[in-house]
């Protein structure tokens, strides 16, 4: 983000706001709904941070660390938002990047489905980290600075992650498909 731009916003320059807030809406949004997995909760974690972010702004000392000041704003709402939800939750969204007619195939929602599922069983603090790392390609050293904790947490929390996603996944491959019922058995 643009220093210059930062500190006209921090000056109360709506204009300058409203094009920082553009810019980084959308890759907000995805940030949240990856790590919420609900486009409402993300949603509204998204627009808490930009409130939150209006009206801190004018206490960020370095505007130079914006982006990140701006991350674990949105993790925290993304906490928020997060405590307590236990419902089922719609598959991450595709990436623009992502070929459409491959999405729509069964092995495909198949396997993203049992990805969800098991990203769904990691803790808000360690989707935050997978999210951040893999979605987002920050390297871990800034993950722990957004996240507002020490670089070996960051790396503890990845790994504990990954190890539970992938348990899940193998526990998932493990449990046998139900089979439909035989003709002959349903007469």
């Amino acid at each position: 983000m643009d220093a210059e731009l930062v500190v006209r916003a921090q000056e109360g320059d709506e204009d300058a706001f409203t094009e920082i807030a553009t810019a980084l809406c959308s890759r907000f949004a995805r940030v949240a709904q990856n790590i919420l997995s609900d486009v409402h909760l993300a949603e509204d974690a998204t627009q808490r941070t930009l409130l939150e972010m209006w009206r801190n702004l004018p206490r960020l000392r370095d505007p130079e660390r914006f982006e990140a000041w701006a991350y674990r704003i949105l993790v925290n709402a993304c906490r928020r938002e997060g405590r307590g939800t236990k419902r089922w939750i719609q598959a991450l969204a595709p990436t623009p990047d992502e070929d459409p007619a491959a999405a729509r195939s069964f092995s495909t929602v198949a396997h993203r489905d049992q990805l969800e599922r098991g990203f769904q069983r990691l803790s808000i603090e360690q989707r935050g980290v997978v999210v951040l790392h893999h979605y987002v390609s920050m390297p871990l050293r800034e993950v722990a600075d957004v996240l507002g904790i020490p670089t070996g947490t960051a790396h503890s929390r990845l790994s504990r992650a990954m190890k539970a996603l992938r348990a899940a996944l193998e526990a998932d491959a493990r449990t046998p498909e139900p089979t439909a019922p035989s003709q002959e058995g349903a007469r």
